[in-house]
């Protein structure tokens, strides 16, 4: 125990857990966006959204985060010179949440579609027979009901983007769980199973409430047949 103080008293641990929480809000809300556009250029009528939504899904589906992040730093920061602020480190920070909001997006879309898919056709169908225009039955007909059966997949997805967000530490962000973990584990190498054991309870904190939410929300919003 008194290892386990010791430690808390020399590094900011609640802070770094902090920084990935603030990356996993952020990354939320951009892919949250990105993968509605997404979902409804999937499901639109013109041949050539789907296809460029379909290949984007696939893309960054069967791309290593870890490559995005590098990428991130190495190409759009170092070559395109792609900056956020004056600030050095908070450039890292954004890059972080860009990289996880392109990859977080595309399991967003999946989510979302697995909840459009419980959407009974016939509801499109009269949507259609009533004279609404595709942008007006995906807004006000077919998208809510999606939320409503999707709540549970969109749940697991942002607890994976949690889980994600300490593969931050490739983008450079030295302030965030992971990268403190490697750093307290270089200098106190004699207590590893303590460190293990105090960030891999943090997880565990904050996934539990996410996970709870989620199954109630689920539970709630469930659209009832």
């Amino acid at each position: 125990m008194s290892a386990v103080l010791q430690l808390f008293r020399e590094y900011d641990i609640p802070g770094a857990f902090l920084v990935n929480i603030e990356l996993t809000l952020w990354a939320a809300l951009f892919s949250l966006v990105l993968g509605v556009i997404l979902v409804v250029m999937r499901i639109a009528p013109v041949s050539s959204m789907r296809l460029v939504a379909s290949v984007y899904v696939e893309f960054f589906q069967n791309m290593p985060l870890t490559i995005i992040m590098v990428f991130m730093v190495l190409g759009a920061f170092a070559q395109l010179k792609l900056s956020f602020s004056d600030v050095f480190a908070a450039n890292f920070f954004w890059l972080a949440v860009i990289g996880l909001s392109l990859y977080t997006a595309a399991f967003v879309c999946e989510s979302l579609r697995s909840g459009i898919n419980t959407v009974p056709l016939g509801q499109a169908e009269a949507a259609r027979a009533l004279g609404l225009s595709f942008t007006q039955s995906a807004g006000q007909i077919i998208l809510p009901q999606a939320f409503r059966g999707s709540v549970a997949p969109l749940g697991n997805t942002f607890i994976a983007l949690l889980k994600n967000s300490t593969v931050a530490a490739a983008a450079s962000v030295a302030t965030e769980s992971s990268s403190l973990m490697s750093e307290m584990i270089e200098f106190h190498a004699n207590s590893i199973v303590a460190i293990f054991l105090i960030f891999a309870l943090g997880y565990v904190i904050l996934v539990l409430p996410i996970g709870a939410l989620t199954t109630f929300l689920s539970n709630k919003l469930a659209v009832r047949r």
